[in-house]
């Protein structure tokens, strides 16, 4: 039973198209085999070992001439319906009311949502979901010899603050990860964004979070696109939220005033919106 599990673990992490060429590959080969006329040996010592090797193969090939192919596309129906799924919440993230649809799923298929988010951004992603809407780490990314961890935050009405930041910079520590993302549909805190700061944290708010979900859905999942970097400004910055609204900021230069000439963050609703940031350089 451990080992049929962990050929369908395996079967269920690869892409559906992979697991059906699997399933026919492993079918061919194994219906061989077993169609093989048994050895006929006498049973001298010289020959025991060589004829029970055989007897075992052949014995292996005629049940796993069905077993393995059923278990390859076990997983790759499994593996083409998670695939859509993820495709659908893409699309209805990046839709013309995403907020709203981004604000209305469950913490699980928020986490789907990111991961899918990262995987088409070329990452290999592992899930450690399950573990509730506060369950810690729930996404390792990992590309060439590097791991990033990421922490999704669904939180709605209240701001992320730097607790949760803290814990995910804890556990890069602990376990050697290059990086780490607080992935969240609502804002953070400024202690939360001031932690963050020099210790290769990337915080994406709500806004931040449409960028990066609409950046994945120009292209498919199977193409797997080389990652392009998330939206930051000319300080190799996030682009921060609007304190006043939530919506981006973009970098403006004040016209007039003892200011003149400085630039500063303007929230990207103005005039509806006055909400202002200073700019922080280092």
């Amino acid at each position: 039973d451990t080992a049929l599990d962990g050929m369908l673990e395996i079967a269920l992490r690869l892409p559906w198209w992979l697991g059906i060429v699997l399933a026919l590959v492993s079918y061919a080969a194994l219906s061989w085999i077993a169609g093989q006329p048994a050895a006929v040996q006498e049973a001298s010592p010289g020959h025991v070992h060589t004829l029970v090797v055989a007897t075992l193969t052949k014995t292996f090939a005629q049940i796993g001439q069905y077993l393995l192919p059923a278990i390859f596309l076990i997983g790759a129906l499994v593996s083409f319906i998670r695939t859509k799924k993820n495709e659908h919440l893409i699309t209805t993230a990046t839709g013309h009311d995403a907020a709203r649809a981004i604000a209305g799923m469950s913490w699980r298929e928020f986490e789907l949502l990111i991961a899918e988010a990262f995987r088409r951004r070329g990452f290999s992603v592992q899930d450690r979901g399950g573990q509730g809407p506060d369950g810690g780490v729930d996404l390792v990314l990992t590309k060439g010899s590097e791991q990033h961890l990421v922490q999704c935050k669904q939180w709605r009405a209240t701001k992320v603050g730097v607790a949760v930041v803290r814990e995910l910079y804890g556990v890069m520590s602990a376990e050697g990860a290059a990086g780490g993302f607080v992935v969240t549909s609502g804002a953070f805190t400024p202690d939360a964004v001031e932690f963050a700061r020099g210790r290769n944290i990337q915080l994406l708010d709500g806004t931040q979070l449409i960028q990066l979900l609409e950046a994945g859905q120009q292209a498919p999942a199977s193409t797997r696109p080389a990652p392009a970097p998330i939206k930051q400004d000319e300080q190799n910055r996030l682009a921060p939220t609007c304190p006043k609204c939530h919506a981006e900021m973009k970098l403006r230069q004040a016209r007039k005033g003892p200011q003149a000439g400085n630039e500063f963050w303007g929230c990207t609703r103005f005039p509806d919106c006055r909400g202002t940031l200073p700019l922080e350089r280092h």
